[in-house]
Formats: structure tokens, sequence, C-alpha cells
């Protein structure tokens, strides 16, 4: 176990996400999650609120995200199989709102904007930002494709270096402009970066 070993313990709450990443046959992409919640007691029947037997999903939700290579939204579905209200799945229509919008910076600002507070579904909006991560990674095979065929056309004699960082470069501690990591991959970014903080100075 990754974790030091933790004092006894009772469960009460379970949260079940599966995120899901398809390259569809038009050449889109479907992004998908389906969370589930469920409690090991029944939770107190308030007003509104249907009987919750213990180990029954509290929430059952799904989402889609149709996205472009280009990361543009193309379509967004929700579906509630399970909601502590039945109101609940009057919201779900309103995720196709997000479709025009780009997965990149802004993002979740932007979902905020369209599907926030009484119209949208607090736990499907939180999906969205790891939905966002999944698409970054189920495009990667496509893109390093793409960043060959690129870093191959700039190996050529006589070629231009490019002229911007990658989008990988400075999201995390691996992708540091001067990670071995970053170098490896891209060897002209540290040039680049050179470049840059002369022009700065």
């Amino acid at each position: 176990m990754p974790l030091p070993a933790p004092a006894d313990r009772e469960l009460l709450h379970a949260r079940d996400i599966a995120l899901r990443g398809y390259r569809r046959s038009d050449g889109l992409l479907d992004i998908e999650a389906h969370l589930v919640d469920t409690k090991t007691s029944s939770p107190h029947n308030g007003t509104g609120r249907r009987e919750t037997p213990p180990g029954e999903p509290i929430h059952g939700m799904w989402l889609r995200l149709t996205i472009d290579e280009d990361m543009l939204v193309v379509a967004c579905d929700a579906a509630m199989d399970h909601t502590p209200y039945a109101v609940c799945p009057s919201a779900a229509p309103n995720f196709a709102r997000l479709a025009g919008l780009k997965v990149g910076p802004g993002f979740n600002r932007a979902v905020v904007e369209r599907v926030g507070g009484a119209i949208g579904c607090t736990h499907l909006r939180e999906l969205l930002g790891q939905m966002a991560t999944v698409a970054y990674q189920t495009l990667y095979p496509l893109r390093a494709r793409r960043e060959r065929a690129e870093a191959a056309r700039h190996a050529a004699p006589g070629a231009a270096a490019p002229r911007r960082l990658p989008a990988m470069v400075g999201s995390c501690i691996a992708y540091a402009p001067d990670s071995p990591v970053t170098l490896e991959r891209w060897p002209w970014v540290g040039d680049l970066v050179a470049a840059k903080d002369q022009a700065a100075d």
C-alpha cells in the first residue's frame, strides 16, 4: 500500500469515478465519465429526497464530451440514473451548452458561466476538470505523431527552428523547460528558452 497504514476506521461513503477516452470512426473523440456515490448507511430522508438503502447509489451520473483533435467541444451529453432528488435530472440537458468551448486555459471558468449555479449540477461540473485531463491523455498519441513529423521537418538541413514552445512545456515538473524529459523529447527547447530570456533582458 503506498500510503501509511491507517487507524482503525469504518467506511461511510464511497465515490467511484470511471473516465474513458475513445476515438470514434468519424475522427472525433468521446471522453466519458461515470460517477457513482454510495453510503454504508441510509441517508436522512429529508423533504423531497428519495429513500436510498445502504449500498444503493445516491448519485449515478454519466457525462460525455465529444471533441475534435483541436480540443473543441462538438457536443456534451449528460444522463442521471440515480439522484437524491427528483428534480436533479432536469439539469442534464443544460450541459449541451458546453458545445463550442475549447478544452484548455479558461475552460473551467467557461463551464461555470454556461452550467454554473442553479442551472447545472455540482457533481457533473466537478467531473469536467478531470475529463479535460483525460482529453489531453487521449489525444497524446495523435499529437505525439504530429510532433514527430514536425521535429523531422525542423531537423532537415536549412529548416527554421520552431518559434514556440510545445503546450506541455512548463505544465508540470517533468516538463519543466530544463527537465531531462523535455530536452530529450524536444532538444531545441533549450535554445528557444534561451532566446526568449535574451529578448526579455
